[in-house]
């Protein structure tokens, strides 16, 4: 049964959103701006992640979540992870009182969408969740760039080993078949040109045959 209820509430003009906050006054105060706000449901609010996630056992995921960072008990980094894991396309908005801030960083790696300063008028909150809801990402360029960089260190660029485009065009013709003769004559080469190209490349891509060539050509989708 609870299980079942991990979707949203089908309400057709209406965001259903949560709040994760221990600061009593600060909680009543977000919830009740968003529940004023035309669109906006504010159906639940917390003060802890672990209550939070003792709801989603009986109760619909909400469609986005402002969730405090800095939680007594479970941390809002942890808490992010929990609610992803339970409802993944629940939109998650930390809430942190320092912009640039590492932790905010490790909680959009955590899986949060975006983060609020707690000191945001109030425009910018709703500003937020629209944006967010809309797919985007609202974080500031230091945060967006540091997500990047990580990302970017994981990228493999891909492998040419550095083959000129003769040596690509050779190789091509390695992988239809053909032999050191008929690439001669195609590309209208000396074979002992061929010969020296063919050396060229395996060196380059550090195999010693023609068939360790091509296999590795082809599975590394070189060409």
């Amino acid at each position: 049964m609870a299980a079942a209820k991990r979707q949203f509430i089908n309400t057709i003009d209406t965001i259903s959103l949560w709040v994760v906050e221990d600061d009593n006054f600060f909680r009543t105060a977000i919830c009740s701006l968003l529940g004023e706000t035309p669109g906006f449901e504010c159906k639940q609010a917390f003060s802890s992640a672990e209550d939070a996630l003792k709801a989603l056992e009986d109760d619909y995921a909400p469609e986005v979540v402002l969730m405090d960072i800095g939680l007594p008990g479970m941390s809002g980094i942890e808490g992010v992870k929990r609610i992803k894991a339970i409802s993944p396309a629940t939109d998650i908005i930390i809430l942190t009182i320092k912009e640039g801030d590492q932790e905010v960083f490790n909680a959009i790696c955590a899986g949060a969408n975006g983060y609020l300063l707690k000191n945001a008028m109030p425009e910018e909150i709703v500003q937020a969740v629209k944006e967010v809801v809309g797919g985007g990402a609202p974080m500031n360029a230091q945060i967006a760039r540091k997500v990047l960089t990580m990302f970017t260190k994981f990228t493999v660029p891909e492998a040419d080993y550095g083959l000129t485009t003769r040596e690509k065009e050779i190789l091509k013709l390695l992988i239809d078949g053909l032999t050191k003769k008929q690439i001669a004559d195609k590309l209208f080469l000396a074979y002992y040109t061929i010969d020296t190209h063919m050396k060229n490349i395996y060196e380059k891509m550090q195999v010693h045959s023609r068939s360790e060539a091509v296999a590795k050509a082809l599975k590394e989708k070189l060409l």
